[in-house]
């Protein structure tokens, strides 16, 4: 009976879930500010777990700009969105972009983009 236990209780272990990745990313400045879009893959379940948002953020980690997702892409993987009008210090050569879920908050990673 406890062998039998045990198996239920790993075979019951909860669905993990995982911060989104970019894949890529590009960036142009124009009149209005920097214009950006990212290239996100992420094992969306719908509702109930999405990346629902990403920001760009200065080398120190303050947020020049964030993109709100708001809704899933379950059948759309990779997807592209951007974000125009973000003002990016001057002098600056390298931005980073963190990509957020409904379930896990802000990733930990962030992905650098050095600005042309």
């Amino acid at each position: 009976m406890r062998t039998y236990l045990f198996g239920l209780l790993l075979m019951a272990e909860p669905a993990w879930a995982h911060d989104a990745v970019i894949d890529g990313a590009t960036t142009r400045e124009t009149a209005s500010g920097w214009s950006f879009s990212l290239t996100l893959t992420h094992a969306e379940t719908g509702w109930d777990d999405y990346a629902d948002g990403w920001r760009v953020e200065s080398d120190a980690g303050e947020v020049l700009g964030t993109r709100v997702l708001a809704h899933p892409h379950v059948n759309e993987q990779p997807f592209t969105r951007s974000l125009s009008g973000v003002v990016v210090p001057d002098g600056a050569t390298t931005v980073w972009i963190r990509a957020r879920t409904s379930v896990d908050g802000w990733g930990q990673e962030r992905f650098r983009l050095d600005l042309p």
